[in-house]
């Protein structure tokens, strides 16, 4: 077993710091070396910024993204098409797509995707609020932005099923060639996918 070279309080700071994502023991030894170095211009304001964030995150009640305010910033702004909602598995694929600045519509988070094998089932997913939201509103198009995974796709076919009667437009993302890609770097099966999907120019 290796011994410490820090006091406790270091060593917790590095061994929470490493369950972070991305991050794994090296790294987060450099990470805690450097917020030590840096106290007052980096660990202060971050220590205040996560208590600060600690006593103010909440779910939205509306779509299930995780802001400071219920309904969430995204759910109030009057710029976006209350018509188009997009479906995201969780908050962080929300987060990315709102970066891309791809599409202003509203979003509802599942909260994962449906995987027998892990004992995840419909009931553990947001599916019921997004039923009411479909039915109960002037949604016109359904965005499916599920992972293009076995356990995305078997959900995104469920919930097609689910809102087959509610008359709204179901889409989804597009599979196959990423921008920039290079044909010869492409597994089999998204070049299939890039295949069916051709469009025309």
């Amino acid at each position: 077993m290796p011994r410490a070279v820090a006091g406790p309080e270091i060593e917790r700071l590095v061994q929470l710091l490493a369950r972070l994502p991305g991050l794994g023991p090296r790294s987060a030894r450099r990470a805690a070396l450097h917020l030590v170095k840096r106290r007052e211009e980096l660990m202060e304001p971050l220590a205040a910024a996560i208590a600060d964030a600690h006593a103010k995150i909440e779910i939205c009640s509306v779509c299930g993204n995780v802001d400071t305010r219920d309904p969430c910033t995204v759910c109030v702004d009057e710029r976006r098409d209350p018509s188009i909602l997009v479906v995201v598995e969780n908050v962080a694929d929300l987060w990315a797509l709102e970066r891309s600045g791809a599409i202003a519509g509203r979003y509802h988070v599942l909260g994962g995707t449906l995987s027998p094998l892990d004992g995840i089932g419909p009931e553990d997913l947001n599916l019921a609020s997004l039923i009411a939201r479909v039915r109960g509103s002037e949604i016109k198009e359904v965005v499916l932005a599920v992972n293009a995974t076995v356990d995305g796709q078997t959900t995104a076919h469920y919930i097609t099923d689910l809102l087959r009667e509610a008359k709204v437009k179901m889409t989804r993302l597009a599979h196959g060639v990423p921008v920039g890609g290079e044909l010869d770097y492409l597994d089999e099966g998204t070049l299939m996918a890039a295949i069916r999907s051709r469009t025309p120019l």
